[in-house]
């Protein structure tokens, strides 16, 4: 049940956003071993002048990539392969043949089990549920 928050810079069309949203849930469901039909993408973009780096505003695109998963359920192997393959993807998608902004991120948030859920119940519920 990850969640993926992408904020990007400068904004883009419907079928951009499309586009990012299908291959940031193939690449959790491929490299995060995370369900499909529960990974939710949410995207904000945001114009140049509101997104600052080094005090100035951006010049040139930028994204910042947040997932939240459960605590524990991938390797740091997994993770690095996923922070690679996303800012790739980015890269590809928002730059095109230029560079993300250096200060463009992708970050892993590992929450634990008790914390959060969908449908109303934890996944540590979850979790007793499938044990007892």
């Amino acid at each position: 049940m990850p969640t993926l928050v992408l904020k990007l810079s400068p904004l883009q069309n419907p079928e951009r956003y499309q586009a990012l949203a299908s291959a940031l849930t193939d690449l959790t469901a491929q490299l995060l071993r995370k369900r499909r039909e529960v990974t939710a993408v949410i995207i904000d973009d945001l114009p140049g002048a509101r997104w600052h780096i080094g005090g100035a505003p951006v010049a040139q695109p930028t994204a910042l990539l947040e997932i939240s998963i459960t605590e524990g359920t991938n390797t740091e192997e997994e993770k690095v392969a996923f922070i690679a393959a996303a800012f790739a993807e980015l890269q590809r998608q928002l730059a095109g043949d230029g560079v993300l902004a250096t200060a463009s991120y992708v970050v892993v948030r590992e929450l634990p089990a008790s914390d959060w859920g969908y449908g109303g119940r934890t996944q540590q519920a979850r979790k007793l549920a499938l044990a007892g």
